[in-house]
C-alpha cells in the first residue's frame, strides 16, 4: 500500500510540474491511495444523494413547499466535494494525523446529513426547527458539527501556512491557502442564519425560488454568499491548476472570488434578491 501511494503521489507530482491535466480515473486511484476514508466517505454520500434525488421525483413529501429531499441531497453532495477536497490537499501536509482528521469528519458531517435525511423522510424541518426541546438541540449539535468541522478546517489553512512545500507549483500552493481560507469564513457566516432563524431577508423563508438550490427570486438569501464561499475550496485550485498557472493571477482572482461572496451577502442582507441584480437596466 506504501509503494502504490509513493509511486501515484510522484505521478501527480510529475503531472503538475509539468502543467498537464490528469485523467479522471488517475484522480481517483489516487485519491483512494492519498485517503481510503474520505474516499469511500464522499463515495457513500455521492451514492445516497443520487437515492435522495431520486425521492425527490418519487415521493410528495414536502417541507415549505417543496420536496422534502432536496435538501438533504445538496447537503450529501456539498459532503462529497468537502470529503474528497480535504482527502486531496491534507495528503501535502507533513506530519499531519489524516486519520484523526479523516474520522473526524465523517462523524461529524455524517451526523449533520443523517439528520437532515431522517427529518425530511419526516416531513419536517432540520434548520432552524426549535419548536421542540429535542428538535433544539438536535439543531444545535448540527451546529456543533459544522463549527468543529470548520475549526479543523482552519487548522489545516494554518499548516499550509506554517509548512513549505517544494514539490508543488507556487500558484497552486496559494489557491489551496486562499481557498481554506474564503471556505473556512463563509462557512462560518452560518451563524448568521442560525442567528436569524431564517436564510431568507425580507420574508419569510419558502419563497419561491430557483430550481433544486430553491435560493429566493424575490429577496435576499443568505445562502449563496453560503455557498459561494465555501466552495472557493474547490474552485480556486482547480482554476490555479488548470487555467491561471501564476501565482499573482491566483491570488488577484482569489481577492476578486471572495469579494464576489462578500458582496453577494452585503446584497443578501439589504432583503435584495440575486435575480434582481441581473434584471436590473
Amino acid at each position: 500500500m506504501l509503494s502504490q501511494f509513493s509511486f501515484l503521489s510522484e505521478e501527480l507530482l510529475n503531472l503538475q510540474r509539468n502543467e498537464k491535466a490528469i485523467s479522471m480515473k488517475q484522480f481517483i486511484e489516487t485519491l483512494y491511495h492519498r485517503n481510503e476514508i474520505l474516499f469511500y466517505f464522499g463515495l457513500i454520500n455521492l451514492v445516497v444523494a443520487v437515492c435522495f434525488f431520486v425521492l425527490t421525483q418519487t415521493t410528495s413529501t414536502q417541507v415549505m413547499g417543496i420536496s422534502a429531499w432536496y435538501k438533504p441531497t445538496k447537503f450529501a453532495l456539498s459532503t462529497v466535494l468537502y470529503s474528497w477536497a480535504m482527502a486531496w490537499f491534507i495528503s501535502y501536509l507533513p506530519s499531519f494525523n489524516t486519520t484523526i482528521f479523516s474520522w473526524s469528519v465523517v462523524v461529524l458531517l455524517g451526523f449533520e446529513v443523517a439528520y437532515i435525511a431522517f427529518q425530511a423522510g419526516r416531513g419536517q424541518l432540520s434548520h432552524y426547527n426549535v419548536s421542540t426541546p429535542m428538535y433544539s438541540a438536535l439543531f444545535s449539535m448540527m451546529a456543533l458539527a459544522a463549527t468543529l468541522v470548520t475549526l479543523y478546517t482552519a487548522y489545516v489553512a494554518v499548516l499550509f501556512f506554517a509548512n513549505k512545500f517544494t514539490s508543488l507549483p507556487n500558484y497552486y500552493l496559494w489557491s489551496i491557502r486562499l481557498g481554506l481560507i474564503i471556505f473556512v469564513l463563509f462557512s462560518f457566516e452560518g451563524f448568521v442564519m442560525g442567528s436569524r432563524l431564517s436564510h431568507t431577508v425580507g420574508i419569510e423563508d419558502g419563497s419561491k425560488g430557483i430550481p433544486f438550490l430553491n435560493w429566493s427570486l424575490s429577496h435576499g438569501d443568505l445562502r449563496i454568499a453560503h455557498f459561494i464561499g465555501m466552495h472557493a475550496l474547490q474552485v480556486l485550485p482547480l482554476l490555479s491548476f488548470y487555467i491561471l498557472r501564476n501565482t499573482k493571477a491566483t491570488i488577484f482572482v482569489s481577492i476578486l472570488y471572495g469579494l464576489l461572496a462578500l458582496s453577494v451577502l452585503i446584497q443578501a442582507l439589504n432583503g435584495t434578491s440575486i435575480s434582481k441584480t441581473f434584471n436590473h437596466p
